[in-house]
């Protein structure tokens, strides 16, 4: 049975479908949902639809012939690649679905979205679509040569290791949030509206070319500077627009401007530019509590900030280096133990009983 949605002035009218004629020549400019029914098998040539949903719809063999269809959503644990053979359709969603690769003569012409299909690895040459998110596919170790879209999404691949030699996106958004394999941005790229590498710590410059038209955010990478192509753009730290001195000399931050910050969100990345440990040290923290793990001594620490929930970090070292670490913790937090124990996943600390802390 699928749920029919069909638009019509000032209504959204919903019928039932029992049985396969009931389908045949259908048009819907809505949406028909067939999402989750692991046993449709069938569905009629020349269907016209505005949205249809086949998502987990894993026994169906195909397509039909002649579909028409705006946006077509395949989410998922299957793999609904046998489905793409000479597909043409404004919008594909295949969210977290475990296809491998697409086929060559797929036309997607809107957007085209792979959030979270971890099994990807391969996407065909010269492929052109408006908007291409890629975010979390973990499998996939390249982009496809020749590739040409507007939007790219590229957060989270973090198997991606390099760029293709020839390739165009342009004008909107190239996002490559925690791509720890990158070293840097391709030639290709001239001019883009936004660029978020924020923890691409890999890469540490942007090219002398390189036009941004709205805003970059470069929180987690190498970058000390920019070049004279993106004077005046706007600079952003994890989401938050922050000016060159807090990007580029934190040594400058000083910890009576972190107290004297009422913006709770700038206060933070003030916090994380100058360093918790420097901060604690020169701010003069309270220690709630003290104690001693296989490491060595713990320190409980706060700070009380306007406009926000007090300061609250562990301190601990590591028993294997020596290392001392300085780590955030709820507000809530009394004990060292209690501090450690949620650090390290531990919802009640009594059950956190480690042999040694490493």
């Amino acid at each position: 049975m699928a749920r029919v949605e069909r638009e019509s002035p000032g209504e959204n009218a919903r019928v039932s479908i029992l049985n396969r004629s009931a389908l045949a020549g259908i048009t819907v400019a809505g949406k028909i949902d067939f999402s989750q029914n692991t046993s449709l098998q069938w569905l009629p040539d020349d269907l016209s639809v505005g949205w249809l949903d086949l998502s987990n719809c894993e026994s169906l063999p195909s397509l039909p012939k002649g579909l028409n269809v705006r946006r077509l959503t395949l989410e998922g644990r299957w793999d609904p690649s046998r489905l793409l053979t000479g597909l043409k359709c404004f919008q594909l969603d295949l969210s977290g679905s475990l296809i491998e690769r697409l086929p060559d003569n797929l036309q997607v012409d809107h957007r085209l979205d792979l959030t979270g299909c971890t099994c990807l690895r391969e996407l065909p040459r010269g492929l052109k679509v408006g908007s291409l998110v890629l975010r979390d596919c973990t499998s996939l170790q390249s982009l496809p040569e020749g590739l040409y879209c507007y939007f790219l999404d590229i957060s989270g691949c973090t198997s991606l290791t390099d760029w293709p030699s020839r390739a165009n996106v342009q004008v909107g958004r190239l996002a490559a949030r925690g791509c720890l394999q990158l070293r840097s941005l391709p030639a290709w790229l001239k001019s883009v509206a936004q660029l978020d590498l924020r923890d691409c710590r890999g890469i540490s410059s942007v090219p002398e070319d390189l036009k941004v038209s709205s805003w970059i955010d470069i929180a987690g990478t190498g970058i000390r500077s920019l070049p004279a192509s993106l004077k005046g753009v706007q600079i952003r730290w994890r989401g938050v627009t922050v000016d060159a001195r807090i990007a580029f000399f934190p040594e400058l931050i000083t910890t009576d401007e972190i107290l004297a910050e009422t913006n709770a969100e700038k206060r933070r990345v003030l916090l994380e530019r100058m360093g918790y440990e420097k901060f604690l040290t020169q701010a003069r923290a309270e220690v709630l509590h003290e104690d001693r793990d296989p490491g060595g001594p713990r320190r409980l620490l706060r700070v009380p900030l306007v406009n926000d929930e007090p300061l609250v970090c562990v301190s601990v070292l590591c028993p294997s280096t020596g290392r001392q670490y300085i780590i955030r913790v709820p507000p809530t937090m009394t004990t060292c133990h209690e501090a450690a124990a949620w650090v390290a996943g531990f919802d009640n600390p009594i059950d956190y009983h480690p042999i040694s802390e490493t």
